[in-house]
């Protein structure tokens, strides 16, 4: 299955079930660890998800008026996120369980966060110095509060809102020219409390949060100019996206994830959620549901966006992988009919704004055809947000060359 669900899905179905379903083989023993990145010599700023150039251009069509960037832009300063008005609300500790159970402060972290990203592009498009002043009140205040997280979910939280802060901060420090004195203590506070949640992944987690962890770590690297936790970042990041995403040419059965304890066949069809036949684009939450998978295609992609920024084109490496699991995604999405071989017949779907990234990235830029990922991202322009770490992607992303 290349980009979706062909029309004779339910011949190949049982094809692919005969010869892909795990029967037993000897051991693959452990997996070889991902070759370490090479962080570029000087890194390139504002260079977490957006450069400057990709800004130029989103600038150039919203002030020209021009759809669906004038539209995505309207869309963001109407939301919450985009009020000069919005209170922050820092606290010392954010404390967050499993599925965000207890929220103590966990949303007001992530949002703030948000408004932040947000208010730092409506300063870059608009050159209005009141949304760089909102976006700097708000990183500030909870640099000035944040001294950790706590309980099960902490790894991820520190994730979500890691990824977002840098992309506000970037675009403030590095374009922003009317001071911002706190900015050596919001750098602190990515070295001290996030990064270090983050930094060393979570090998035995669904794969949504390694990458969702990487995006915060790759981005925090970037902001504070640390090539050696670049590098750790981005071999981490390259050895979980191929044992997230399957290919055929994996061979039978996916690659198992880097590091962790799951070593056997049993433990691969029990962390895929029981999946035991694969095809191309499946992923390792397929079957979990499609939120989980679409936040850890959006964390897949901005980590090779910014890596690309950075001086290291990710894409064409792994453009046969990237494009099966937005097509694959997408076509079930848009209501292709569930097959029984695949999650027992049922899925849970809402993959959320996820998909407009890697489309830009492998459509507009690599010309590759891409028709159920096209709908379904076209579709529901402008993205918004999820309110954990997808923001604007439409505005920032769409049909952008750069």
């Amino acid at each position: 299955m290349r980009y979706g669900v062909p029309a004779g899905l339910a011949a190949l179905a049982l094809g692919l079930t005969a010869a892909l379903t795990l029967t037993p083989t000897a051991h693959a023993g452990p997996p070889r660890p991902a070759p370490a990145a090479v962080a570029p010599a000087q890194f390139a700023h504002p260079g977490v998800l957006n450069s400057r150039a990709q800004l130029d251009f989103v600038r150039t069509k919203v002030q020209a008026g021009e759809q669906p960037w004038k539209g995505a832009f309207d869309a963001m300063l109407a939301s919450p996120y985009g009020s000069l008005s919005r209170t922050p609300k820092p606290r010392a500790v954010v404390e967050c369980g499993s599925y965000s159970n207890p929220d103590i402060g966990c949303s007001d972290e992530r949002e703030d966060a948000i408004a932040a990203y947000s208010d730092a592009l409506a300063w870059y498009i608009t050159r209005d110095a009141k949304y760089a002043k909102k976006s700097i009140e708000l990183m500030d205040a909870w640099s000035a509060k944040i001294k950790d997280h706590t309980n099960s979910n902490a790894p991820l939280q520190s994730g979500w809102a890691g990824s977002t802060w840098p992309r506000a901060a970037e675009i403030v420090k590095h374009t922003y020219t009317g001071g911002w004195p706190g900015q050596g203590r919001f750098a602190t506070m990515l070295r001290d409390v996030y990064l270090p949640e983050v930094i060393n992944g979570k090998p035995n987690s669904n794969g949504n949060w390694e990458l969702i962890m990487m995006d915060a770590a790759v981005g925090i690297s970037v902001h504070l100019d640390d090539r050696a936790s670049y590098d750790k970042a981005m071999a981490i990041y390259l050895g979980r996206v191929p044992a997230y995403f399957y290919l055929a040419s994996d061979g039978p059965q996916p690659k198992y994830p880097p590091r962790s304890s799951i070593d056997t066949r049993s433990e691969l069809v029990d962390y895929w959620h029981g999946q035991s036949t694969f095809v191309d684009g499946l992923a390792q939450e397929t079957c979990r549901d499609f939120g989980h998978t679409g936040m850890a295609i959006a964390a897949t992609m901005h980590v090779a966006e910014t890596s690309r920024i950075q001086g290291r084109d990710l894409y064409p490496e792994f453009k046969d992988r990237f494009r099966n699991a937005l097509g694959f995604h997408a076509a079930y999405e848009l209501g292709a009919p569930v097959p029984s071989w695949l999650c027992g017949g049922s899925l849970t779907k809402g993959i959320g704004p996820a998909t407009e990234v890697g489309y830009n990235a492998l459509h507009t830029r690599l010309g590759i055809a891409m028709e159920n990922t096209r709908k379904l991202t076209e579709g529901r322009r402008p993205a918004g947000t999820e309110n954990h770490f997808e923001a604007w992607e439409t505005l920032t992303h769409a049909e952008n060359p750069n």
